[in-house]
């Protein structure tokens, strides 16, 4: 992975992402190199004041052309300040009294995108356990009835981000998408203050029925797969082993045992407080105890459904040994695909290069459709 900040791993690796994620309507380049310019990496807080000077100022184009009523303008730079705005709160600290507002800022922005596409994405509130999922359907351009993926997230995302790559790439394919705020994530935490939990198949069999009980008029109910990035690759793999009816899994980025990628990590590390917010503990230690939980021990073998693995040689945030690890426990049809090292796309979820993602869209469309 390039690194714009050299020998500074966690900020280069978020210019990569959104420079990546313009590719898809997530930013633009030029936008982007002027925020990394302005960040001191070694200053959290110039990283935070960066990114919500551009998204501030990319909101207020939209806000502008919106009430010049130029639609296609006003869509476009939504969904850039989204962008920025959700990066800028990634990493504001939780007692920040910016968080919030700037969380709640970002998600109107893509809201009020979605409002200008011309064929609007259904928002979704899918009831849980006394309160709600979040969630967005996108579905392919003249297609009727097709198959849908349910995605959710990994520690970082929301499920509007899920938009700017996955959505698109799937529904090319002919292939809808159900990205989902799952528990620990997004408005879910933020709002509704689920946290995340180990038996993460639970939310997904209850977002299984709600598409099954609902969704019927939009997408063909009779195949629906699972997928997740980053650390939502375990949570993908949970949901496939204990959700038989799912007909695929995709796992983008392996997660064998979280409490493994977390036992030797320091309490100061750039995302152990998100961590604690997650799993709704007061400190590293208790966090780290309650991830013992997240494992796919005993619990791999346990997938039916065809599965890909797509994993980069040099992820830095989750080691390529978790793909090696799930791979060998599978004993379902499965393919494993390490993108080398010496490759741009071999970072974290491909961040760095999402076009080394395509064989496992053509794989997942193979089996879907099948």
């Amino acid at each position: 992975m390039w690194h714009y900040f050299p020998g500074q791993y966690m900020p280069s690796y978020q210019v990569n992402r959104a420079l990546t994620q313009a590719h898809y309507g997530g930013g633009e380049f030029a936008e982007i190199l002027e925020v990394a310019s302005e960040i001191d990496p070694s200053d959290r807080e110039s990283f935070n004041k960066a990114w919500v000077k551009m998204g501030d100022k990319v909101y207020e184009k939209a806000e502008q052309y919106a009430a010049n009523g130029q639609k296609v303008s006003a869509r476009r730079t939504y969904l850039r300040a989204f962008n920025y705005l959700r990066t800028s709160e990634f990493f504001m600290n939780l007692h920040d009294e910016r968080k919030i507002p700037y969380y709640l800022k970002c998600r109107d922005a893509f809201i009020k995108a979605i409002h200008l596409f011309d064929e609007k994405p259904l928002q979704i509130e899918i009831p849980f356990e006394g309160s709600s999922l979040p969630a967005y359907l996108f579905t392919p351009t003249g297609v009727k009835n097709p198959p849908v993926m349910v995605m959710f997230g990994g520690l970082d995302s929301l499920a509007e981000e899920l938009y700017f790559g996955i959505a698109q790439h799937l529904n090319e394919r002919g292939i809808a998408m159900l990205c989902v705020d799952g528990p620990g994530q997004g408005a879910a935490l933020r709002l509704n203050h689920i946290h995340t939990r180990y038996d993460y198949n639970v939310p997904g069999t209850a977002v299984l029925d709600y598409i099954i009980a609902n969704l019927g008029e939009y997408v063909d109910t009779s195949r629906v797969g699972i997928g997740a990035v980053s650390m939502g690759g375990y949570m993908a793999a949970r949901c496939a082993a204990f959700e038989p009816r799912f007909k695929v899994c995709m796992i983008f980025g392996a997660v064998w045992s979280y409490y493994d990628i977390w036992k030797n990590r320091p309490d100061n590390h750039p995302l152990a407080e998100i961590v604690q917010h997650i799993v709704g503990a007061e400190n590293m230690t208790e966090a780290r105890e309650r991830l013992k939980d997240f494992t796919l021990e005993g619990v791999a073998e346990k997938i039916q459904c065809p599965t890909y693995i797509l994993h980069g040689e040099d992820d830095r945030q989750n080691f390529v040994e978790n793909a090696y690890k799930v791979n060998d426990a599978l004993t379902c049809e499965h393919v494993m695909e390490i993108v080398p090292k010496d490759e741009s796309g071999s970072a974290h979820c491909s961040v760095d290069d999402f076009t080394k993602s395509f064989n496992m869209y053509d794989w997942i469309e193979k089996k879907i459709k099948a």
